[in-house]
């Protein structure tokens, strides 16, 4: 091996797992001669937010063969030696207590990793292969712990302690681990092992879990048509008491759920729960294409120093999320009417926002960074979210190219153009790359729906489009505050007047999250943090707020107490009706044999005869 090649060398130990400390040791064989300079990524790719892991480094110290070195802080991320001739190994605690995908975690029950958290980078080395050594804690209560991740072994059992390898510091990154005593199932997919490790108190089905997720992964496979070139694939998944999130990478996703989310034995047909947990589960999953292999051209390479700005996540997120449910249904992992509620209930977030008026789903791609992973109580009038929007989005344009193709083309064309041009090759997307492979498939130009909907802020126009596949899209009130769109109008139901407020409980009462514009709340002067303590003369809660409302009727004017800070205050409030923004979608009763093969091939990919 030469020079050029010798590989950084990384040692991470859970040091003490009681204080939350990870000890991490990186030796590099040929420092830089002007003094070696070393970083923390600021983010990670795929969580669109400056998060600064630096803060979490709570001593640093080097040293060579002859002893210590000295170290100086240049900056809020970086760290620069004195020069030196000999190898060069800097030691250093990392602060772990983020319970979440994105960063570290490490108590006396797991430990868990990114490699933006923990591993500095080498300036001017980060393309050099990298080794890490994963160290099993002191202490017997740890001898049962094991270790999961998809980085190659180099000198470690399957699932055990030892050392592992990258080819460049991109790559060790890219490889979450998770250590403790998890429970493990597994899968084959085209030949290629799918491994599942759930960390956390859970009684799972494993046997219905393993036989769900096959199929779904089955699915995504056979649109792209093959897998990247990966040797396995690893469902990492921390089930805690609440909990929800998913971070993706190139051969694994890192899964946040509650242990309530799993499928519980004897489970028939998915719940809401679980369905909530399998989206996000192919959610990531289909990321392996989207995001991971066919991916913006800014992100190649990534810059984790610094903010990357496209105005393409509506594709690579709202696509994403799109198919992630779309794959459920698909899969036979739920039915026609399943998938009708979740697409609903999707349908339902977008309408509720009053910020789709204010913010085109291209902009919120672009201001990702400073507003969708920065939201506060104004975000819902504010901004929209290309995740929800982006979905819609794709699916209209799915049903515009079957329409205009006589279902001969579709979404799924434009997703294996990409990976064909884009993501096999490696080859990143340019601006507007998207929309001109869309374009493509559907024989038109359809510039002027992008400017309406994508780079403008109008509704796409859902109701025209699912007719064609007879499916009837209505937007009725709200029945309640529980109400999240999606299924028919509860039998002999008043729509409750509204304040036009999101609220959550307190002890002294209601305290207001969000107050959406044009609503009864904020033109009486009500503002977010206000904690609502009396309607009427009434104790109000969270708990019967909606028992409070439902004795009057929209237009009338009510007394309404609330505390802002810990003042008193007192407000006239004149209710309103609620607003026509709840999404119910419903096969129609009436349809062609057309309308019925076309609905077929949407939902299950199939153009084969329909019998009646």
């Amino acid at each position: 091996m030469s020079m050029s090649q010798l590989p950084v060398r990384y040692r991470i130990e859970p040091k003490h797992p009681e204080a939350h400390l990870f000890e991490v040791c990186c030796t590099v064989e040929q420092p830089d001669a002007r003094g070696q300079q070393l970083t923390l990524p600021t983010w990670i790719p795929g969580s669109y937010m400056i998060r600064e892991f630096a803060k979490n480094v709570v001593r640093l110290t080097a040293c060579d063969v002859s002893g210590p070195i000295a170290v100086a802080k240049l900056d809020k991320t970086t760290w620069q030696c004195e020069p030196c001739s000999s190898p060069l190994t800097i030691t250093y605690e990392v602060y772990a207590w983020d319970l979440s995908v994105r960063g570290a975690h490490l108590d006396q029950t797991h430990a868990y990793f990114n490699g933006t958290s923990v591993f500095v980078q080498v300036a001017g080395q980060t393309h050099q292969p990298c080794s890490v050594e994963i160290v099993r804690p002191g202490g017997e209560r740890y001898e049962q712990w094991r270790v999961a991740t998809t980085l190659p072994r180099l000198a470690a059992p399957p699932y055990g302690f030892g050392t592992y390898q990258a080819a460049d510091y991109d790559e060790l990154a890219d490889h979450p681990v998770e250590i403790g005593d998890f429970v493990l199932t597994t899968f084959d997919v085209r030949g290629i092992p799918h491994d599942v490790a759930i960390y956390g108190r859970q009684r799972a089905d494993l046997q219905r879990l393993t036989r769900d997720l096959k199929a779904i992964c089955d699915t995504h496979v056979d649109l792209f048509g093959e897998l990247p070139p990966i040797d396995r694939y690893l469902f990492l998944i921390m089930a805690v008491g609440e909990g929800y999130g998913g971070l993706e990478h190139r051969s694994c996703c890192s899964l946040l759920c509650s242990r309530f989310d799993l499928p519980r034995p004897g489970l028939n047909a998915a719940d809401e729960d679980y369905r909530r947990f399998l989206g996000l589960c192919s959610h990531e999953y289909f990321h392996t294409w989207n995001v991971k292999c066919i991916k913006p051209s800014v992100f190649i390479p990534y810059d984790l120093s610094q903010e990357r700005y496209t105005r393409q996540l509506w594709a690579f997120e709202g696509i994403t999320s799109y198919y992630d449910d779309l794959a459920l249904v698909r899969s036979g992992v739920i039915d026609e009417n399943a998938y009708l509620q979740l697409l609903g209930e999707t349908a339902t977030r977008v309408w509720r926002g009053p910020g789709r008026f204010k913010q085109s789903v291209a902009e919120s791609s672009f201001d990702a960074w400073t507003k969708f992973y920065r939201q506060d109580e104004n975000a819902p009038n504010a901004i929209v979210s290309y995740y929800t929007k982006g979905a819609l989005l794709a699916l209209a344009l799915d049903l515009l190219i079957r329409d205009t193709s006589s279902d001969e083309r579709s979404l799924d064309d434009v997703m294996r153009l990409l990976w064909q041009r884009h993501g096999r090759p490696g080859i990143g997307v340019p601006e507007g790359g998207v929309e001109d492979i869309v374009n493509e498939i559907a024989g038109q130009d359809l510039s002027p729906f992008f400017a309406e909907h994508l780079y403008g802020t109008a509704d796409p126009p859902l109701e025209r489009l699912l007719a064609a596949v007879g499916i009837r899209f209505e937007l009725r009130p709200a029945w309640d505050a529980n109400d999240k769109g999606g299924k028919a109008t509860k039998p002999n139901t008043v729509p409750l007047p509204t304040l036009g407020i999101r609220t959550a409980a307190r002890e002294q009462g209601a305290e207001i999250l969000n107050v959406f514009d044009d609503g009864a709340a904020q033109a009486a002067g009500l503002a977010a943090g206000d904690i609502i303590i009396a309607i009427e003369g009434l104790k109000a809660s969270q708990t019967n707020l909606g028992k409070l409302l439902q004795r009057h009727r929209p237009g009338e004017r009510l007394r309404l107490h609330a505390f802002r800070r810990d003042e008193l205050l007192a407000f006239s409030v004149i209710l309103k009706a609620p607003p026509r923004d709840t999404a119910e979608l419903s096969v129609m009763d009436e349809q062609t044999m057309t309308v019925q093969r076309a609905r077929a091939s949407w939902l299950h990919n199939t153009r084969k005869e329909i019998e009646l």
